[in-house]
């Protein structure tokens, strides 16, 4: 990864981005901190630990001879995915770890805090203010995370219960205009001086054929057209693979969408509500952006063309699936030891999204960040763009 300290890592900045985590949860109760309903989904007090585990892991037992791990079991516990660096409880087993409790996890956070503080004041060589810059974005994207988990802890209670930290969305213009992109040579690839992730590095030129892609997002409003036009009833719109996905799962309308008395409600982080027509419709999978697209006569995006496209509208409300496989750029180099493990090794079976949602920190919103996910996944923050 490349990390260019751009603001510099100070301790205030720091603890005011460890601060946010933390406010995401505020307003939770004890009860539902370790809840896992879907292995998709990590339960909230697992993200305020394992987003602490990076820091020791990564900072502090390496370089401050002086520091004392707070707990040696709670590196097996909150390893995510780093084959590196030990032993991990599986993904799909973190619901079931009610202990340690929320308040060790808070006493944890509070202990990595003071000592990282500490540490940073003392003043940092390049190559360990880049190792905490990354940790940095990483707590960043943990903070997104949270946000579609805990939106999908609620969203399956019977309550419905609310967030007292809410990402709404709004609506965007009401024309849709398609805007024309000539046909030629574009540069790809992250290309300033601020941070990036290591996947948007490796920048090269790719050939397009003219397009036109949508000034705006798909609304709730056209997306309801496609259901009551039996949308989610015809093969032909589908991938095979999605279609056995939508029939399996008995899926007939976004995530959080709900029938009631002939209206569509959905649940929303600020409550259970009518579905607004003029809003971006958020929260479909890859196979339901593919059939919506091509039940209007267009299709979706590839990365390139949305990233040389993007300066020509607004984006930013919800992440953008694209028709592009997540594949390594030309050149791609994956960093030595247990960072190199962050984007590399999930190059495989994904597809990007382009663009930011409501609820990602604001400075990770650029025109070649490259998030990615399975088709089949829509608890993010998912829209669609359309192309032609």
């Amino acid at each position: 990864m490349q990390a260019k300290t751009i603001p510099s890592i100070t301790p205030e900045r720091f603890l005011e981005i460890r601060s946010k985590t933390e406010q995401i949860c505020s307003s939770l109760e004890p009860e539902d901190v370790a809840l896992q309903p879907a292995d998709f989904v990590s339960p909230p007090k697992w993200h305020l630990a394992h987003t602490t585990w990076f820091f020791e892991q990564f900072v502090l037992s390496e370089f401050d001879e002086n520091y004392k791990v707070f707990n040696p079991d709670y590196a097996y516990y909150f390893n995510s995915y780093y084959n590196t660096v030990g032993d991990r409880v599986l993904r799909a087993e973190r619901g079931l770890m009610t202990r340690p409790t929320l308040k060790s996890v808070l006493d944890y956070r509070a202990y990595v805090n003071a000592h990282m503080a500490s540490f940073i004041q003392k003043g940092l060589a390049s190559d360990l203010e880049d190792i905490i810059e990354i940790g940095l974005q990483h707590e960043q994207q943990h903070q997104e995370l949270l946000i579609y988990d805990i939106k999908y802890i609620f969203g399956n209670q019977p309550t419905f219960p609310t967030l007292h930290h809410t990402v709404p969305l709004t609506a965007e213009p009401q024309t849709q205009d398609f805007i024309p992109v000539e046909e030629g040579l574009y540069t790809i690839g992250h290309q300033n001086e601020g941070f990036c992730f290591d996947n948007e590095l490796g920048q090269h030129k790719v050939f397009l054929h003219a397009y036109n892609i949508s000034n705006r997002l798909v609304t709730n409003a056209e997306y309801i057209e496609f259901i009551e036009a039996g949308g989610y009833e015809d093969f032909n719109l589908w991938h095979a693979e999605g279609w056995d996905y939508i029939q399996n799962e008995k899926i007939k309308a976004p995530l959080y969408w709900h029938k009631v008395n002939g209206a569509w409600m959905q649940y929303t982080l600020g409550g259970f509500t009518a579905v607004d027509g003029h809003l971006p419709v958020v929260h479909v999978s890859l196979y339901e952006a593919f059939a919506y697209a091509q039940w209007k006569g267009c299709r979706l995006p590839t990365e390139f063309e949305w990233e040389v496209a993007s300066s020509q509208f607004n984006y930013g409300q919800l992440w953008e699936w694209t028709n592009s496989a997540y594949l390594p750029y030309p050149h791609y180099k994956k960093v030595p030891g247990a960072l190199g493990e962050y984007n590399g090794k999930f190059m495989v079976n994904q597809m990007v999204l382009r663009g930011a949602s409501v609820a990602t920190a604001k400075n990770h919103s650029r025109a070649t960040y490259r998030n990615f996910f399975q088709a089949h996944l829509r608890w993010q923050f998912s829209g669609i763009r359309l192309t032609k």
